[in-house]
């Protein structure tokens, strides 16, 4: 556990001095914007397009922003013989070794110091950071974190507890069959060495009582001896089979960031990788929901949340919704509100359509501005020209890309007919939506 000797903080800050300022030339970069440009043109977009053109750098920053470590040393003193110390809540994101899609970490570290020797609380945070930006599962993340801490300050124990959060991204076919799927998925993972080792020790009551207010207890955290069943993406079915330029690429990216791609845990990540890249081709909408929704849905539905205002303002609210950004190659994920005109409160064609339209649209390279307006101009075909559209979601980008913005959630509309005249009409309908700021959580 050598990230904790000053040598090695030494080097880190070397490095980060040249990633900074040669980054753009380094071989690495220059082979995983190369490896990016294969998986863009095999989904069948052109590369110079201009919404795309500079994804490649984008996404060789990010992912070598989000897989490098840094650690400053030291250690202190303490006035007294320390008791339990812990520090809470600390938000870290890494990528999963399965499928290379970034998933959120609420950290908590406690330790029991030795005599009087402390650690600066932020090197906790530090050390939690370091083992997070690296390709990881969630038990190797917590046991990494602890085996430096006990390594490096030599308390009498150090315990780790990792709230992990997974985006659980159906596949196309799934998202128009089940429009219900759960949009993440959760883990609590646990580590503990020194007298934290005995999962049952009294020490860990402690430990539990000062996290309870954070949803977590010992009922519900649990070892995993690998921490990889947890992925979805070795759950769910993908569609079709690898490419293997597509696939050759990914492990070209792999072993620019360092990993190996005949790694046991690696093998595997590049096939899943591309099989749920794959679900972003362009295909065509008149033959998504002629040929396989509308066999499927009744179109007089009456089944849908409509809400019917007094002045004919009718909705179709909390419709699932995932994509993929075209900026970063990462998922965001969330929900849409559509509302329209209605006389008699009915929506025309269902509820299941008008998902698919919202299911078709995100599962595209794609912004939030123009999916907005996009899904806006479709469903005005069958919901009539008055239509409002709002757009709620959570950008894994805004996390995993050296801004950190945890929590964050952006929204976006678009109004055509009535709805852009009429500033009343608008706000009834924005009056009306639910909260759902962390929607799919």
């Amino acid at each position: 556990m050598g990230a904790l000797d000053e040598g090695h903080y030494h080097a880190e800050i070397d490095n980060e001095v040249s990633f900074e300022l040669g980054f753009e030339t380094q071989p690495e970069t220059l082979a995983i914007q190369d490896a990016v440009r294969v998986l863009l043109q095999g989904l069948g977009e052109d590369i110079n397009r201009e919404g795309i053109k500079k994804t490649p750098f984008r996404v060789a920053k990010a992912l070598r922003q989000g897989t490098r470590a840094g650690l400053e040393g030291g250690s202190g003193q303490a006035g007294g013989v320390g008791g339990l110390v812990i520090v809470r809540d600390l938000d870290l994101f890494s990528y999963c070794e399965s499928c290379l899609l970034p998933f959120q970490v609420k950290c908590h570290v406690g330790y029991v110091p030795s005599g009087k020797r402390v650690v600066g609380l932020s090197k906790l945070s530090r050390v939690a950071d370091i083992f997070a930006k690296r390709l990881q599962s969630p038990q190797r993340l917590a046991d990494e974190v602890c085996t430096a801490l006990q390594h490096g300050i030599k308390p009498t124990g150090v315990a780790v507890v990792l709230q992990c959060m997974h985006i659980h991204f159906p596949n196309i076919e799934s998202a128009f069959l089940d429009s219900t799927s759960q949009g993440w998925v959760k883990i609590t993972a646990t580590s503990g060495s020194g007298v934290f080792e005995d999962g049952n020790a009294d020490v860990w009551t402690d430990f539990w009582s000062l996290l309870k207010f954070r949803g977590i207890s010992i009922d519900n955290a649990h070892r995993r001896s690998s921490g990889q069943s947890w992925c979805p993406s070795q759950s769910c079915g993908m569609p079709g089979q690898a490419n293997s330029a597509m696939t050759n690429a990914v492990n070209s990216i792999l072993k620019s960031l360092g990993e190996d791609p005949l790694r046991e845990e690696l093998v595997e990540t590049p096939s899943r990788f591309v099989k749920w890249f794959m679900n972003f081709r362009n295909s065509n909408l008149e033959m998504k929901l002629n040929g396989f929704v509308r066999s499927r849905i009744d179109t007089r539905s009456p089944s849908g949340q409509v809400g019917n205002f007094n002045d004919g303002i009718c909705s179709e609210l909390n419709l699932s919704f995932w994509s993929q950004c075209e900026h970063h190659l990462l998922p965001f994920q969330g929900v849409v509100h559509i509302g329209y005109h209605s006389s008699d409160g009915v929506n025309p064609v269902g509820r299941p359509l008008v998902q698919s339209v919202v299911h078709f649209y995100g599962f595209k390279l794609q912004v939030q501005e123009r999916v907005t307006r996009q899904i806006a101009e479709t469903v005005s075909s069958f919901l009539g020209e008055d239509i409002i559209v709002v757009v709620e979601a959570n950008h894994t980008c805004m996390i995993s890309r050296g801004i950190e913005k945890f929590g964050s959630n952006t929204a976006t509309f678009a109004v055509l007919g009535r709805f852009s005249t009429d500033p009343v009409a608008r706000a009834k309908f924005l009056q009306s939506l639910p909260d759902s700021c962390s929607a799919g959580r």
